[in-house]
């Protein structure tokens, strides 16, 4: 039986070697899991780490936590994230801010979402609303575009920071519409609402979770939002293409990411455990003003792809933050 000598050589070989450490890796979870929110509490990163942190506890009997790591926009979480062991017991939630703004915003940013990370999962999508003032003359898109191509900066459109979701949609909107609007620069959502309803500002764009509650109530209008299609939410606001402005479908998205070097096995365990508790999520995310959103296949090459129009856009628009 030489031949099976030669088998119970090989396997001693492997234990040897350290190959074996994938039966050990089908056990993962074996410890706490962190999941890094790369802001603080509160806002759609930290729904989405706390609702999975919540389900894949449930789910593997071992803990995940959230750490909100805020600083410098989502910079320091994510850098954090990118230095950790690689083991997959430090994972990160990632979106546009990190995963596809950051690189055109610094100069010298201290990690490459693309050669650094891995996407496991996508999990979470939610749309943009543009809300205008209730008693703004314009009463849709084609009204505003109109009016703006006519007497460019005539239009104001409140933006909630530098570098902000809110503001490169807004310089979305121009670029795809061909018009100039005068940007006005808040700290936050908050203020910028105040002074809309105030009727001090034209136009803001924000999350059709944050804006719709003003349609709903009257307080301001809402004039198209920029998903690919209608919210449930306000079936009776149309899609920016609906209004006349095509090539404007943004869709926001966060997902869940690992630092590059982590073990295939671990991941495909990871994603295996997230996409099997997405449905339990699904009418959290809703009341949330978002959907669950499950992308089975080509995560690589649609993060990239994100990355690639957003450097674009931001770049062109000569929007920095350092």
């Amino acid at each position: 039986m030489i031949w099976l000598g030669r088998l119970f050589a090989a396997i001693a070989t492997t234990l040897a070697l350290g190959i074996a450490p994938a039966q050990a890796q089908t056990n993962y979870p074996e410890r706490p899991v962190k999941i890094i929110v790369p802001i603080g509490p509160g806002g759609s990163y930290d729904l989405v780490g706390r609702a999975l942190a919540d389900a894949l506890s449930r789910r593997t009997g071992q803990s995940f936590f959230v750490e909100n790591k805020p600083g410098a926009g989502t910079v320091v979480g994510t850098q954090a994230a990118a230095q950790s062991e690689g083991d997959g017991y430090t994972l990160v939630v990632g979106g546009l801010s990190n995963m596809a703004f950051n690189s055109a915003l610094y100069s010298n940013l201290a990690y490459d979402p693309l050669r650094d990370f891995v996407p496991v999962a996508m999990v979470y999508r939610f749309g943009y609303v543009m809300v205008g003032r209730k008693d703004l003359p314009q009463a849709d898109v084609k009204a505003i575009v109109a009016a703006a191509k006519e007497k460019p900066g005539s239009i104001t459109v409140a933006t909630a920071g530098v570098g902000t979701g809110q503001q490169l949609v807004a310089a979305a909107f121009m670029k795809a519409a061909g018009i100039k609007l005068q940007e006005v620069p808040y700290k936050g959502s908050p203020p910028a609402f105040t002074d809309l309803l105030a009727g001090r500002i034209d136009l803001f764009f924000d999350s059709i979770a944050a804006g719709l509650p003003y349609v709903q109530s009257g307080q301001a209008r809402g004039i198209a939002v920029l998903s690919s299609k209608r919210s449930p939410l306000a079936s009776d606001v149309p899609t920016m293409s609906e209004a006349g402005v095509t090539g404007l479908d943004v869709d926001s998205w966060l997902g869940i990411f690992v630092p590059a070097r982590t073990p295939r096995s671990v991941i495909e365990k990871l994603r295996g455990d997230i996409r099997a508790v997405l449905p339990e999520l699904k009418e959290r995310f809703e009341k949330s003003g978002g959907e669950v959103w499950d992308m089975p296949d080509g995560l690589d090459a649609f993060v990239a792809a994100e990355h690639a129009s957003w450097t674009k856009l931001i770049r062109e628009a000569g929007i920095k933050l350092d």
